[in-house]
This record gives structure tokens, C-alpha cells and sequence, in this order.
């Protein structure tokens, strides 16, 4: 049984998840490595098995990233699989979970290359402090907030130029409560954390969660039931709205930190799940 993590040849920054899966996989009898999705020289058609782990620059070359996981999934057997990970490439499924139902922070979808200024959103969606996005991301990458001003109109039209942009309101609970992201694998939530807000630039903290509401566990089952399919595994991103209750501000479907040091469990259940996929 061989599986691979696949990764990028030059990671923006360490994988904190990526040595105790190896080392985990390999205790239970699997063939494991990494490689890189972005190296011509990884064959992927030589593993069984493969796990989108840290993929983390894609958002650099979308398109490309796109072909290679249709492509990948030709090849071996590819988790999370192609469709949903086409899917949550674009932050734009945030408005279809809305539509669906689910609490979804505040988003305006601006798409690439319009001349909307910022105080034209905020004044009609009535947005005060404004966090603003690519709506192709990963990380931080290129998420900074902003209040009015000529600052935050730079850096919309700068990411405009390329892509197609998210603008949602910066909500209080950032640096209250925090983002709270729940951790869900084959079937189940596992564990949580608490993370620090992130923007552009900033380092991560993370801190473990012991009091998962039953609302917040609520929005994360919903999130990926919304989904129909076999979802390995997900991370569900949530703040807290001026309500008090969760709001989903993201759904990470690719490649995720799943925070294994904080969850002997979750680990545990991810290779169990993945020796079920080998078989």
C-alpha cells in the first residue's frame, strides 16, 4: 500500500501535520511519502493513494493546480476527491452555502477587473471595518483589513487586477472569542482550536478548544452535509456573529491544517480512514 501526501516544492511555511501522518502511516503498515504537486518529476501514478495535505501555493497558479488534480485523480485514488476540491477552490461557495441556508459571515463577491470602490460596498451593505481577500487563497494570503480609505481601495483594486475578490465586514469576535475551527474526519468532529487573527504578514497562534457549543457543532455538520458527498476530511472556520452565534467564515475542503498535535484521535482516525480508502 503506498500513499502519498502531497505538498509543494517550496513550502511558504512549515507543515506541522505532515511528520506525525508519516510516521503514522508508516506504523500501520503503509508505504508513505511526500510530493510535490508542482515538480514534473513526482509520479503520482506510482502511489495508491493520494492525500492533498499542503498544496499551499495553488492559489499562485489556480488553473494549473486545477488540470493537475483532474489530472491526479486519474492516477490514484485522490482525497479529498476532484469535485469537491474544484469546488472549493473559489471562496465564491461561501454565496451558495449562503443561498442554502447556512450562516455565512457577510460577503460581497466583487469579481475580477470591476471598478467597485470599497465605500461603495460599505455604505450599501453597511460594512464598518472590512476585512478584504482574494477570493482564491490560501493562509493569509493577501487578507488585510482595512477601515475607509485610499489604502483599502489600493489593495482591492491591486488584487482586482488578477482575481476575483471577497469583502466581508471584520467582526469583533476576531479578537475576542476568536476564530474557531472545528475539525471534521470521515464522519466525525474531532477537535478543535482557536486561531489568532491572521492577516497578511501575521504568524499563526493556536490554542485548543474543550467547549465546542452545540451551536457551533451545529453550523460545521451542516457545512459539510451541504456538500452530498464523501467528505474525508474538512476544517470548518467560524466566528462569532453580533448575536453571539456562529457564523461560517470558511470551509476548507483541500488542504488544511488539521492540527494533529492538539488530537491523538484525529490522527488516529485519519489513518484509519485512509487504510479504508486503500482497500
Amino acid at each position: 500500500m503506498r500513499v502519498a501526501l502531497a505538498n509543494c516544492k517550496v513550502l511558504p511555511e512549515p507543515d506541522p501535520d505532515a511528520a506525525p501522518l508519516l510516521d503514522a502511516l508508516r506504523a500501520a503498515g503503509v508505504e508513505a511519502t511526500s510530493l510535490a504537486w508542482d515538480d514534473e518529476s513526482s509520479d503520482f501514478s506510482q502511489v495508491d493513494l493520494t492525500l492533498l495535505r499542503a498544496t499551499w501555493n495553488y492559489p499562485e497558479q489556480p488553473e494549473r493546480f486545477g488540470a493537475w488534480v483532474s489530472a491526479v485523480s486519474t492516477q490514484t485514488s485522490l482525497w479529498n476527491r476532484a469535485d469537491i476540491v474544484r469546488w472549493n477552490m473559489h471562496k465564491g461557495y461561501l454565496l451558495e452555502l449562503a443561498a442554502r441556508g447556512l450562516p455565512v459571515v457577510p460577503t460581497e463577491l466583487v469579481p475580477k477587473g470591476s471598478h467597485t470602490s470599497l465605500r461603495a460596498i460599505c455604505e450599501e451593505r453597511g460594512f464598518n471595518a472590512i476585512v478584504v481577500k482574494p477570493a482564491i487563497g490560501a493562509g493569509s494570503f493577501g487578507t488585510r483589513k482595512f477601515t475607509h480609505g485610499a489604502e483599502g481601495e489600493a489593495h482591492l483594486s491591486s488584487l482586482l487586477s488578477s482575481s476575483d475578490v471577497l469583502v466581508q465586514p471584520y467582526l469583533p469576535s476576531v479578537a475576542g472569542r476568536g476564530e474557531r475551527s472545528l475539525v471534521w474526519i470521515d464522519g466525525q468532529i474531532t477537535h478543535a482550536v482557536r486561531k489568532s487573527a491572521r492577516f497578511a504578514g501575521d504568524s499563526e497562534h493556536i490554542e485548543p478548544v474543550t467547549d465546542i457549543t452545540a451551536s457551533e457543532r451545529a453550523v460545521a455538520e451542516r457545512a459539510v452535509a451541504a456538500l452530498g458527498g464523501d467528505v474525508f476530511y474538512a476544517r470548518i472556520d467560524l466566528l462569532a456573529g453580533d448575536d453571539a452565534e456562529p457564523l461560517l467564515m470558511e470551509l476548507e475542503l483541500i488542504e488544511p491544517s488539521l492540527y494533529f498535535a492538539h488530537s491523538a484521535q484525529a490522527l488516529a482516525r485519519f489513518v484509519q480512514g485512509t487504510l479504508e480508502r486503500l482497500r
